[in-house]
């Protein structure tokens, strides 16, 4: 059997499952290849052994019976509460929503995940712990603000990881480290114990090495079946604001994969999208630094202190626009879906940057890989509706991905896609 870590998550299930693999075994070699291999990757900074040991002493005979995963700073478990990336606890110790659901799936949670801080940022560079590096090339970055999850994952650490997506939190990582992440439809996990529960934009995601193995991990969130289905006659639609200013090599990636896939593709027109990014930019602050103790300024991230006082300083009148467009968005990619079945476009507009100078090279020039990225990403967040990064090649040696959104609750027919890809590209 090759290493039990270099299994993926339903190959760890269905090994457990038969017996061919201890689950006691199983945790143990987690622990260890976290140990050893961690370091300044950065990925899980905070490690249960013992809280980890007497989960899988009670783990129940489900799915993900004996099944190790690590959970963002942003849910709470029974033993620690959520800090959401900062030195303070934002969320008291108790048993998250999500936590409860893969308890009860049989799961064993063996760590955090670190996330950029309150969740502000795309790269994952400002945290508590400092980084998330990527495992393609550790003088990158893993992406924000789940970069844990995803470095984890993509690093063999464990086989799957829970994090979120208030803007991209789970689709950017994902493409920056090489993996799946899907984004939930907005509502359709439970929200109990998420420092992300009382925001309209905010929804659990999940992380495996493959499209199979994020399903496996979406259903028990979501606690209710995914079936499989034909990814392969899809239409597609194509939104040429996300298809421009794109680095060459992202572009060509993605152009490749859907021309792999065969998908009879569809421009679309949506009314005011590139109004999406401001319209998020603009809301999206606001709500999740709702209750924020001013005390905890001092000490962050001096970026972050700059978002948070533009979101102090917003007008109501413009929470009021970006509401209405936002209202407007919703309505024109429902308009969409009647069209076409996915939408596509790349995840990020250009590889990982530094750690040391994160900025990314667009044909615009250099910038700053927030505003970009969340041009990307949150149409997806301001809508609700699910999407996914699926990893379709390398620019320059570090991973693309391509992003599908989907109707709302269609979390299956992504999956259905991003497997199809799986097969067309191999």
């Amino acid at each position: 059997m090759s290493h039990p870590q270099d299994l993926g998550l339903r190959a760890q299930a269905r090994a457990v499952a038969d017996g061919s693999l201890d689950p006691g075994e199983l945790l143990d070699a987690t622990l260890e290849r976290i140990a050893e291999r961690d370091g300044d990757l950065n990925s899980t900074p905070v490690v249960f052994a013992d809280e980890a040991r007497a989960m899988l002493a009670t783990a129940p005979d489900g799915p993900l019976r004996g099944v190790p995963l690590t959970l963002k700073d942003m849910f709470t478990t029974p033993w620690r509460g959520a800090h959401n990336g900062t030195s303070r606890e934002m969320l008291a110790p108790g048993p998250s929503g999500v936590f409860t659901r893969l308890r009860d799936a049989g799961a064993v949670i063996v760590g955090v995940a670190q996330q950029h801080e309150l969740g502000m940022g795309t790269t994952g560079r400002a945290s508590v712990w400092g980084p998330a590096r990527n495992p393609a090339d550790r003088s990158r970055l893993a992406g924000g603000s789940s970069g844990g999850s995803a470095a984890a994952v993509a690093a063999h650490l464990v086989a799957g990881s829970i994090g979120s997506d208030s803007g991209g939190s789970t689709r950017i990582p994902a493409a920056y480290c090489g993996v799946v992440g899907l984004k939930t439809t907005w509502g359709s996990v439970p929200r109990a114990g998420y420092t992300g529960g009382a925001s309209t934009f905010s929804a659990a995601g999940a992380f495996g090495r493959d499209a199979a193995d994020t399903r496996l991990l979406a259903e028990v969130l979501a606690a209710r079946s995914l079936p499989e289905g034909d990814g392969a006659r899809l239409r597609c639609g194509i939104v040429a604001p996300f298809w421009e200013d794109l680095h060459p090599g992202v572009e060509a990636c993605c152009r490749a994969a859907l021309d792999a896939a065969g998908w009879e593709l569809v421009e679309l027109e949506i009314d005011r999208v590139a109004l999406a990014g401001p319209a998020a930019a603009t809301r999206l602050p606001a709500e999740m630094l709702a209750g924020l103790d001013s005390s905890l300024l001092p000490e962050l991230d001096a970026i972050t202190r700059g978002l948070i006082q533009f979101a102090l300083l917003t007008p109501a009148v413009r929470m009021a626009r970006a509401d209405r467009v936002r209202g407007h968005l919703r309505r024109q990619t429902a308009r969409a879906f009647e069209r076409v079945d996915v939408l596509a476009w790349p995840t990020s507009p250009a590889p990982p940057p530094p750690v040391d100078a994160p900025l990314v090279d667009l044909p615009s020039g250099p910038a700053p890989a927030d505003p970009p990225n969340l041009r990307q990403a949150t149409l997806g967040n301001l809508t609700g509706v699910p999407g996914i990064s699926a990893p379709v090649g390398e620019a320059g040696g570090l991973p693309v991905g391509l992003q599908l959104l989907a109707p709302w609750g269609e979390e299956a027919r992504l999956l259905d896609a991003a497997a199809h890809l799986e097969r067309a590209l191999c």
